[in-house]
């Protein structure tokens, strides 16, 4: 059985104009003799008009209530798809999760699809007919509805792939695939054919707003091939695949990508006492309060009795992290000094694992601009700096074209 796993995301069912768009394009596998599974978001908008109820009858509104409350957006747009399917003369019905049924472990809120029961759906498939499937929900061993988090029905629909050993899984929606950067900073930013699974997951860490980081990692370690297509435009998208390969490929660039963030701040505790165990003792506290810490710089001891510590948070836990430092009885410094107008720059690809010099070709790119780099880090496929905000624009024009993606 030749199986397509078809995922429309809210902004592709935000309508029912973009439904009957989203029917088409189902209906377009099934005449290529596919046997079609659809994953659907809620409507656009649906789901977060009910979030805001929750926190208006309270801020704690209750986690198992709230997953009941917000897995309703899911089942208005699953009857209207296949409604409309119905209409154009094909066999179709909708599924919620409960019915399936998706299992799940984990949380309310925060659950992750561990068992998808499959016989009801190859029934229903060989009897010609196409499900509709409730995305961003299943059900746990309470059998209470879960959800699975921020960009949920990707990870179902990765997760229905590998169940059901799909021949591919298509994610449709609102744009046509992953860019080198984002367009709306550069104009001259190009659509990527191919991007693998590692450099996709930096991309979305770091901003990159085409799928969610978690759903990535699913396809990475079910080792599921996606497709990112557009649902209102007939283009070719991006597939995301095995780092392999990319690598296999020698007409590859370098550098696949480069992303930037918009929202850091940098923290520097000047004159702390070098001992060891001190690092530990700053970021503890902090990790203890889900701060998340990100670029760390400490710069060698002159003197053997104290040293500066740089590193880089979330502008939102800025507060909160100062409140932390100032607290804190367990570190003694001479000053602590904040930074708001920062950005993070990175450059992403599996080509750098094999090429020499691009760090070099990076930061004299970034020199070549006048441009002053802040903070370093970096990973076998990345390397990031911290420059200042207004430089963000500029640093991504000069990488762009250093690494020839412009082309």
């Amino acid at each position: 059985m030749k199986i397509v796993v078809l995922k429309f995301g809210g902004t592709s069912v935000g309508s029912i104009e973009r439904i009957r768009k989203a029917a088409k394009i189902i209906i377009s596998y099934v005449k290529k003799k596919y046997k079609v599974i659809v994953l659907s978001s809620a409507m656009s908008t649906v789901t977060n008009d009910l979030v805001k109820k929750s926190k208006k009858i309270s801020k704690n509104f209750p986690h198992a209530e709230y997953d009941v409350l917000v897995s309703a957006g899911e089942q208005m747009s699953c009857p209207l798809i296949a409604g409309e399917l119905i209409e154009k003369g094909f066999k179709s019905r909708s599924w919620m999760s409960w019915q399936v049924p998706i299992l799940t472990e984990g949380k309310h809120k925060f659950s992750r699809i561990s068992q998808i029961y499959k016989k009801e759906i190859l029934k229903y498939l060989k009897s010609g007919g196409i499900p509709i499937v409730a995305g961003f929900q299943g059900i746990n061993s309470k059998n209470r509805i879960t959800t699975i988090g921020r960009g949920g029905t990707d990870a179902s629909a990765i997760m229905f792939a590998k169940f059901f050993n799909s021949e591919k899984c298509i994610i449709y929606t609102d744009v046509d695939g992953v860019y080198t950067t984002d367009p709306n900073k550069l104009k001259s930013a190009k659509k990527l054919k191919v991007i693998s699974y590692e450099e996709m997951l930096e991309m979305t860490s770091l901003g990159a707003k085409v799928m969610q980081p978690h759903s990535v990692q699913d396809a990475r370690l079910n080792r599921v091939d996606i497709e990112i297509k557009s649902s209102f435009v007939n283009k070719s998208g991006t597939l995301i695949t095995k780092k392999k390969n990319i690598i296999n490929n020698a007409s590859n660039k370098i550098i696949t990508g480069i992303s930037s963030t918009q929202n850091d701040a940098k923290v520097t505790l000047v004159g702390v006492k070098d001992r060891p165990g001190i690092a530990a003792s700053i970021f503890k506290p902090l990790s203890q309060n889900s701060i998340n810490v990100d670029m760390v710089v400490q710069n060698i001891s002159a003197n053997g009795i104290e040293t500066d510590l740089t590193f880089t948070i979330k502008l939102d836990d800025l507060n909160k992290t100062k409140k932390i430092i100032n607290e804190n009885k367990n570190i003694n410094f001479k000053k602590l000094i904040f930074d708001k107008n920062v950005s993070k720059v990175s450059i992403i690809g599996v080509g750098m694992i094999t090429t020499p010099g691009v760090t070099y070709r990076m930061f004299q790119s970034l020199a070549n601009y006048k441009i002053n780099i802040q903070v370093i880090s970096t990973s076998e496929i990345k390397i990031s700096v911290l420059i200042n905000k207004k430089n963000v624009k500029k640093a991504i024009k000069a990488l762009h074209s250093e690494f020839n993606l412009d082309k």
